[in-house]
Parts: structure tokens; C-alpha cells; sequence
């Protein structure tokens, strides 16, 4: 998920959270980590003990590989995403308070299902852009509008960031602003769509129709234009001279974001 371990502070308010588990629950946590050995299942030892044996182990050893169904990834990481499944969404419970603040501190931010359940946690984005709510704007707007190829691979970009797999996330990036400009044009004009062979050629019926503005460049016939840009842009691969994986590929989640929620606005206002 990154390359910097969760600090101290972090891990320890997680493994706190995680003594609102049951003895049979957290057993079978133990058995997910591969600590059994470490730690006796016997319900003669506190949930409160269990957890102090925990704690000393991921302070320990907080970068030991483990395998698990989501993927190898570290005993802090794991120990952090199993005390996120325990979070309840607008609860003020102390303990779950000190680890969101942990997470926070760490840049990252416990997110819910749209039923506000099963919490999982997310890179932060920055505040200063107001982030989160494009996110979260986006997000509703995709599925008013029942956008679900681009839904589905925003959904998959956000999850590859937060993991740390840039080149997988810049791909899904350009994938799906490709495939919400598809479908917008679909939208709009259903049955010219249809006709048009290619994405590029969707792109210019929405530029034709008057919903990608040409006198504020977002579309020109010289192809100098911002969506050309954005698009070269998303397309590149590699490293880049003096800038971080991280940097590059957090700012094309920046901008696609943006980027998306200017025109899904433009969609809902039927301009």
C-alpha cells in the first residue's frame, strides 16, 4: 500500500480497536495472520491479553510479508486493514476516534460501502482542492447516470493508488475517462454514437453538438486542445526526471478527478 510503514502511534491505536473482537473472532484473526503459533486461542487469556501480545508482535515486526486473500502485503498493513473492518461508520467510539486520527496523521482516511458498512481505507487526497467531496461527487453522479464500465474502473484505479501500484492506477486512470466520454456521447446522442468506430470519433460528436466547448479549447480540429492534451498525457508510461511515481501518478488522479466532475456536472445541468 506504501512504501513508508503506518507509525507507531497508528499501529498500536489498531491493535487497541481490535479488542472489541470476540474470542472466537479474534482467534480466527490470529489464524489470518499466522500468529497462532504466537498466540494461544485458549479463552482463558483476555481478548485485552491477546491484543498486548499483538501489539508487541507488529511493533516487532511490523514489515513481515504475509499472504493473504487481498494480496501479499505487510503484518502492520494487514493488522491496520483488519482493525478497519471493526470501524463503524459516524461512530464516536474512543477507540475507533484514535485510530481514524492515526490513520489521518498517516494520510489516510477510513471510506464505507454505500450502505454505510464494511470500512476500508483510502489514501487521502488533499484537502486544499476539496478531494474527497469531487470524489465523493463523482462517484454519485457516475452512478445516477448508471455509468458502470467507468464506475468500475475509477473504482479500481482508486484501490491500485492506494495500494501503491502506480502503473496499474495510471492505466486505469486513462481507461476511465476514455470510457466516460463513451458514455456520455451514448447518452446524449444514443443513436449517432452508435456510428461513430472509435472514441476519439465519440469525442468530436460531443465537441460537434456543442458539450465540449472549442472556444475554451477543451476541443479543437488541430487536435491543441485540453482533452487531446489530458489524453497524451494519461497515456505516458514510465518514470519521469525528478519526479516520483507517487507524485505523478497521485496528480493524474487529481486531474481526472476534476476533469470528470466538470463534465458529469455538465451532463446533470443537460448543457
Amino acid at each position: 500500500m506504501r512504501s513508508a510503514p503506518f507509525t507507531r502511534p497508528t499501529l498500536l491505536a489498531a491493535v487497541e480497536l481490535l479488542e472489541l473482537h470476540s474470542q472466537a473472532k479474534f482467534n480466527q484473526m490470529v489464524l489470518r495472520l499466522g500468529l497462532e503459533e504466537e498466540i494461544s486461542s485458549s479463552t482463558t487469556l483476555s481478548v485485552a491479553k491477546k491484543c498486548d501480545l499483538l501489539g508487541r508482535i507488529v511493533l516487532q515486526r511490523p514489515d513481515t510479508i504475509l499472504d493473504t486473500l487481498d494480496g501479499s502485503m505487510t503484518l502492520g498493513e494487514a493488522v491496520i486493514r483488519q482493525a478497519a473492518q471493526l470501524a463503524q461508520k459516524d461512530s464516536e467510539q474512543p477507540l475507533q476516534t484514535a485510530f481514524a486520527r492515526g490513520l489521518a496523521r498517516d494520510g489516510y482516511v477510513l471510506v464505507w460501502d454505500d450502505y454505510g458498512r464494511n470500512a476500508s481505507i483510502r489514501a487521502a487526497l488533499p484537502g486544499e482542492i476539496q478531494l474527497p467531496e469531487t470524489d465523493d461527487e463523482v462517484h454519485q453522479l457516475l452512478k445516477r447516470f448508471s455509468f458502470v464500465t467507468p464506475l468500475g474502473h475509477l473504482g479500481q484505479a482508486i484501490e491500485a493508488h492506494t495500494r501503491g501500484d502506480w502503473a496499474a492506477c495510471n492505466g486505469q486512470l486513462r481507461t476511465f475517462i476514455e470510457s466516460l466520454f463513451d458514455d456520455i456521447a451514448r447518452n446524449v446522442r444514443p443513436t449517432e454514437s452508435a456510428t461513430r468506430p472509435s472514441s476519439e470519433n465519440r469525442r468530436a460528436l460531443l465537441a460537434e453538438i456543442g458539450f465540449l466547448a472549442t472556444d475554451r479549447n477543451e476541443w479543437t480540429q488541430d487536435g491543441k486542445n485540453y482533452i487531446n492534451g489530458l489524453f497524451k498525457m494519461l497515456h505516458t508510461e514510465g518514470s519521469h526526471p525528478g519526479l516520483s511515481d507517487e507524485d505523478h501518478s497521485t496528480f493524474r488522479l487529481h486531474v481526472v478527478l476534476v476533469t470528470a466532475r466538470t463534465f458529469l456536472r455538465r451532463l446533470a445541468n443537460g448543457r
